[in-house]
């Protein structure tokens, strides 16, 4: 494989559905004018991680796979050739999920994962928790690799990792929403040196 290249689209969000859709789709535009080979968005750019505090507005907020928002990024990975992992406050029940996706240069979604470990002590405590992680293969114009996701909270947990490597994923992809300190980097270093694998993070910049 040649090189590969990731795009960490740390980004401030805007205020509402459209817009967070529009920005996202004109950053991966950029990301594909400097040649990348995938784009990442930092965690629930859906919503730019603005939890509701009521249950029903939190609700509302959320978006299916077959959304609109969604589908607007598998369209732009298709015409950009260029794979997309794509961030959302999914709708599910009985409690919305922290949802990712990865949508391939063809502009199909080979891989849906939610957030396992959410935050309890916070606002996620709203959210339903994941069940398992995933690996997908994700043809690039470098060539085959096998992806997996983990979304901020879980990288605290040497298993996510584990997991990850041991269904053979090469490169985890991880969307971010908090600060990031010396020991979050050093927990993102052990992933990598853990399990041998290419750890990637995107997060959103201090506004």
């Amino acid at each position: 494989m040649e090189e590969l290249k990731i795009a960490l689209l740390q980004i401030l969000p805007e205020s509402t559905l459209e817009k967070n859709l529009e920005k996202g789709l004109d950053y991966c535009r950029k990301a594909k004018d400097q040649r990348a080979d995938i784009a990442l968005f930092p965690e629930m750019w859906s919503i730019g991680y603005d939890m509701q505090k009521s249950i029903t507005e939190l609700k509302s907020s959320a978006i299916t796979v077959e959304s609109s928002f969604i589908d607007s990024f598998c369209k732009l990975a298709k015409e950009l050739e260029m794979a997309i992992g794509i961030t959302f406050l999914e709708q599910y029940e009985p409690l919305p999920r922290n949802s990712f996706c990865l949508i391939d240069k063809t502009g199909n979604i080979i891989l849906t994962y939610a957030k396992v470990h959410t935050c309890v002590f916070g606002d996620e405590c709203k959210l339903t928790a994941g069940e398992d992680f995933q690996v997908a293969e994700l043809e690039t114009a470098q060539g085959t690799v096998k992806v997996g996701a983990m979304i901020c909270f879980d990288r605290e947990f040497p298993e996510s990792a584990r997991i990850l490597m041991l269904k053979g994923t090469e490169i985890i992809l991880v969307p971010n929403a908090c600060p990031i300190g010396i020991n979050r980097f050093a927990q993102l270093r052990s992933r990598a040196y853990e399990n041998m694998v290419v750890v990637v993070m995107s997060n959103y910049p201090k506004g």
